[in-house]
């Protein structure tokens, strides 16, 4: 249950739990939990778990809160590919179909705001990825966003794909998208980023100057954003990626 105001918010303790539903493949209800009062106590939470679960820290998801904040949290398991994967499935697991950007320089925080061209030109390579979620908490971010932070936003896998063209950072929503699972179609038509721009939340974290220093350096991965939504996966098995018709990604879930 949460504890009264007053008490103090236990990073460790909510990374404990948790990293103990994780293992188990469970989640709990948000008001079973002692969350976080605000984003920067989430990521308190998020660094100790990512801790516990050996989680790297050159690949991460960046998405927007509900007032607007950019997050990020790492990708763990995480896999490099140039065309099959392999990770591990959970019940009630969700698919996302995405693009992954690898800096090619430093992005240092700084006083003035950084252009969305700057940031387009700091990208070396451009990919197709996938990623997996499956949140310990049950109603994920809606009931407390901070909670879901510390959940790494709900990241449980990611698969970096084969390098697309860098123009597709623009160019993405006029290209088709198809994701099947074991021969049965589960998503075909145009990709389409939430809010329509594949570089916009990158562009609002590079530009929070209160992200930690060093938190966008050359070589890091960064994980854009759905272009699919998130699909629900009723059983492992491999699902099958095609984005503009000539660039694929398999990923094989094992139970």
């Amino acid at each position: 249950m949460n504890d009264s105001p007053s008490a103090v918010f236990d990073a460790k303790a909510l990374a404990d739990r948790l990293y103990s539903l994780r293992i188990a493949g469970r989640s709990q209800a948000t008001a079973e939990f002692s969350a976080p009062d605000d984003l920067e106590a989430a990521m308190q939470a998020q660094k100790a778990l990512a801790t516990l679960e050996g989680a790297p820290g050159n690949a991460w998801k960046v998405a927007m809160s509900p007032d607007k904040s950019a997050v990020v949290a790492p990708l763990h398991p995480y896999v490099e590919t140039t065309r099959d994967a392999e990770l591990p499935y959970l019940p009630g697991m969700k698919f996302e179909v995405e693009i992954a950007l690898r800096l090619g320089r430093d992005l240092p925080v700084k006083a003035n705001a950084y252009f969305r061209d700057e940031i387009y030109d700091a990208v070396s390579q451009a990919y197709l990825g996938a990623e997996l979620l499956s949140s310990a908490v049950e109603e994920s971010g809606k009931l407390s966003f901070p909670l879901y932070v510390a959940d790494r936003i709900g990241n449980r896998g990611y698969a970096l794909g084969p390098i697309v063209p860098k123009t597709l950072i623009d160019t993405v929503a006029e290209a088709d998208l198809k994701v099947v699972q074991d021969a049965v179609s589960i998503y075909e038509g145009p990709a389409k980023h939430p809010v329509g721009d594949v570089l916009a939340w990158l562009v609002a974290y590079a530009n929070d100057s209160t992200r930690p220093a060093g938190s966008l350096e050359a070589g890091t991965i960064i994980t854009t954003g759905a272009l699919s939504g998130a699909m629900p996966l009723s059983a492992p098995g491999t699902v099958e990626v095609q984005l503009a018709g000539e660039y694929l990604l398999n990923v094989k879930l094992s139970g």
